[in-house]
């Protein structure tokens, strides 16, 4: 049960109000800011609350227990707020959102609403609408280990142990086929398929997922990537590339030789195992199910 302080309720029981609403943003990498559906800016609690952002706020309902609920913000993308850049580069992945209310006219007395996380953000014609969910949602998120027939490490940490340094290259943009396709100079050396699901990283911090690596006659080399670039390359920018894994023990065996570090339970049976019956010609002793 939230209690108001004696100022705000004192206020909120007169015969008009003068209150709006402000959202506090707490991004992953420390930064604050603050937006306010008033007409001019506010200031109170070490925060500068912009009006200028065009935040508006949807319909939210409250709910008792551990129910998830959820509601959202809209607004328009400005350069003094939030940037389409930075949105795109997921910046506001998780973030924090504390909403207020407060009385515009003397913005000390102020009440804290809710505190909730960002979710799925939409971008479209110079807008985004974004997700706002309460915190119990953390409840229904898979905690520890989830058994699989593939490894859960990422290529390269602590759990994978393997070094990357024989699995890496270096190169630079020759041309920007389109938002999905490059071709580079660099990795000559290394033959066709080896950053196949790789990771690489341009020297602006754009990081992309490749896809295809294809080695072509004329000496080049063309990567293309899952998604579209977010943001435009330009020729002659460099990066690094890191060879890829498709997560399974043969890969894990027969190309990085780093079984022994193998994260995942290869000899799980398989869904069509599961579902199979006695027949006379497999033997069902327990023992591995693949070579």
């Amino acid at each position: 049960m939230r209690t108001a302080p004696a100022a705000l309720a004192a206020h909120l029981a007169g015969e008009a109000t003068t209150t709006c609403h402000c959202w506090r943003v707490t991004r992953r990498d420390g930064v604050v800011l603050g937006f306010t559906d008033h007409d001019r800016d506010l200031v109170f609690g070490g925060t500068a609350f912009l009006a200028a952002s065009g935040f508006s706020a949807s319909e939210a309902e409250a709910a008792a227990g551990l129910s998830i609920s959820a509601d959202e913000v809209s607004g328009g993308f400005s350069s003094a707020a939030i940037r389409e850049e930075d949105l795109a580069a997921g910046h506001y992945d998780g973030a924090r959102i504390e909403q207020f209310l407060v009385n515009w006219a003397a913005p000390d007395q102020h009440m804290l609403l809710n505190v909730r996380e960002i979710g799925e953000v939409s971008r479209a014609g110079g807008e985004f609408r974004a997700e706002l969910r309460s915190l119990a949602h953390r409840l229904s998120q898979p905690q520890g280990r989830v058994y699989s027939r593939r490894c859960d490490a990422v290529l390269g940490d602590a759990r994978c142990g393997l070094d990357l340094s024989s699995w890496r290259g270096e190169g630079a943009v020759i041309d920007v086929k389109d938002a999905s396709r490059i071709a580079v100079s660099g990795l000559g050396d290394f033959e066709s398929g080896f950053f196949r699901q790789g990771a690489l990283t341009f020297s602006s911090d754009v990081a992309v997922d490749v896809e295809t690596h294809e080695r072509k006659a004329d000496g080049t080399t063309e990567l293309t990537f899952w998604l579209p670039l977010e943001e435009p390359i330009a020729a002659g920018e460099t990066f690094t590339v890191t060879a890829g894994c498709d997560k399974s023990f043969a890969t894990c065996r027969a190309r990085f030789a780093n079984h022994l570090n193998f994260r995942g339970f290869p000899h799980m049976p398989g869904a069509d195992f599961a579902y199979s019956y006695a027949d006379g010609e497999r033997v069902h002793d327990g023992g591995p199910i693949f070579e």
